[in-house]
């Protein structure tokens, strides 16, 4: 039985998941069915696990997906090349490239080449533009999304909030940073970011009403680095050694939740918090893009 101030990621993403069934029946009603391409690139252990999770997700609501693997070798043309299809196919509302991409591919460039309208996954310089200047109409990243749609169900005011945000990556710091700093609902917060030539990084943690660690560091925040009552959102995707595991390692976040779990107001476990989370963004934006398109 979990702690009263572990928040479950899994069952506010089900609570998500259930509502956007609705929607999808609506859509479906209609005779609209919406439908995701993903795409992979080499076989990246972790990007195999990662879209095949996202695949049973679809499944699950009724949204129909096409998963494209591509080999490693494959180059930027013709990638690119592939991505126009998808872009023109009026059965496909989405369109997900799995990063990491191989080096010889720009990934900034693949991002640009999807259709804004298509761009479930927020990376789209015209959707990254629109999150920075506040206009509701584009698509926000998944993962941060997640994390505001977690603080949100949670009940956790963000309103006047010290928010301190470990990393400033494209995925989540950034992104997080600017849904925070809105004015509006679930924003309204004062955001630090910190980062490897931030000095003194404890101070700022300390400092924090709402810590949002994606450093990708294993285990980086300390108990002593958190202030008591403080609100945890672990980002973190880290593989470390485990002697016990079939695989002989196994995933943690960011913090050290055994140990920071006992002082935190509130804290997500991981796994089982803001990754749930990021699937069901990606599926609340499939789903309104597949209501835009109607």
């Amino acid at each position: 039985m979990q702690a009263a101030n572990v928040v479950d990621g899994r069952a506010i993403a089900a609570q998500i998941q259930q509502e956007l069934a609705a929607r999808v029946a609506r859509l479906k009603s209609r005779g609209v069915v919406p439908g995701l391409a993903f795409v992979r690139v080499g076989e990246d252990p972790a990007s195999k696990v990662y879209v095949g999770r996202k695949e049973k997700a679809c499944a699950e609501l009724g949204i129909v997906s096409e998963t494209h693997v591509l080999p490693e070798k494959t180059s930027e043309k013709e990638l690119l090349a592939l991505i126009g299809q998808f872009n023109s196919a009026a059965h496909l509302h989405g369109i997900l490239v799995q990063a990491p991409l191989p080096k010889h591919i720009r990934e900034s460039v693949v991002f640009a080449t999807v259709l804004p309208t298509k761009d479930v996954d927020g990376f789209h310089p015209v959707n990254v533009g629109k999150l920075m200047l506040g206009d509701a109409t584009g698509f926000k990243p998944c993962t941060p999304a997640g994390v505001v749609e977690l603080l949100v169900r949670s009940g956790v005011k963000t309103d006047g909030a010290e928010v301190v945000i470990l990393g400033r990556g494209n995925i989540v710091g950034k992104p997080m940073a600017a849904m925070l700093c809105q004015k509006g609902k679930a924003a309204n917060a004062t955001v630090t970011i910190c980062h490897s030539a931030t000095r003194d990084i404890k101070a700022h943690c300390l400092r924090a009403d709402i810590l949002v660690a994606a450093i990708g560091v294993a285990h980086f925040v300390k108990a002593d680095m958190v202030k008591p009552g403080a609100v945890i959102m672990d980002v973190g995707v880290n593989r470390v050694p485990d002697a016990t595991s079939k695989t002989g390692t196994k995933l943690v976040g960011d913090v050290d939740f055994a140990n920071v779990q006992p002082i935190a107001g509130k804290i997500t476990p991981n796994p089982g918090g803001v990754g749930p989370m990021t699937i069901a963004m990606l599926l609340q934006n499939t789903v309104r893009a597949a209501e835009m398109a109607a």
